[in-house]
């Protein structure tokens, strides 16, 4: 009898193997109650180069919620500068933080070095939340973070098209890929204020 219940165990087992095998290959996607992400990267896996040349592990930052956010100094959205330093003064901290990558993608508006970039935004906007490296987001140069943010097949979220200066994408504080906004989503913006704030 014990015999005859293992063997129909193990038979059992081979059957939902199998079955599990065929929905993957008939759907191109993940069985249901299976995960497809255990490899997939989290923002915590990149590490980049501050204005002032620095390494920046992001590891350093499990457990805090990010705000990354393209910037550049020439550009009419250029002022949002400002939010994002009173969002970074307001709430920033060991649970929330904002993350500025300089690029000169759009429009050729960021044509300055890191140290006139650094330079730029402590005299003007007072900033004081960190500035990486100026980045390539788009095209074949496009750095590996902004690879990360904009290809769900690398974040295992979602698709996002950088179109313009300071977009923002919203990392939770286990790494993840949360949203996206563009331009004209403003830092203090209702949905943005509440994620800073952990709700």
């Amino acid at each position: 009898m014990r015999k005859y219940i293992f063997v129909s165990i193990c038979a059992l087992c081979v059957l939902l193997y199998a079955g599990t095998s065929i929905w993957a290959q008939s759907t191109g996607t993940e069985a249901p109650g299976t995960t497809g992400n255990q490899d997939m990267m989290t923002f915590y896996d990149f590490k980049v180069k501050t204005l002032s040349g620095e390494d920046f592990d992001f590891a350093l930052l499990e457990g805090t919620r990010v705000l990354v956010v393209n910037t550049a100094s020439e550009c009419g959205n250029t002022p949002q500068y400002a939010d994002l330093q009173e969002l970074y003064k307001t709430y920033g901290g060991d649970h929330f933080t904002v993350i500025g990558f300089p690029s000169n993608d759009f429009g050729g508006q960021e044509p300055g070095t890191n140290a006139e970039i650094a330079t730029f935004c402590q005299q003007n906007y007072g900033v004081t939340f960190p500035i990486m490296d100026k980045i390539v987001i788009k095209g074949d140069d496009v750095n590996p973070v902004y690879s990360w943010l904009t290809h769900q097949s690398e974040n295992g979220v979602s698709d996002a098209e950088v179109k313009w200066n300071f977009n923002k994408f919203l990392i939770d504080e286990n790494g993840n890929w949360v949203a996206y906004f563009g331009s004209k989503v403003l830092p203090l913006d209702e949905k943005i204020v509440k994620f800073a704030k952990g709700e």
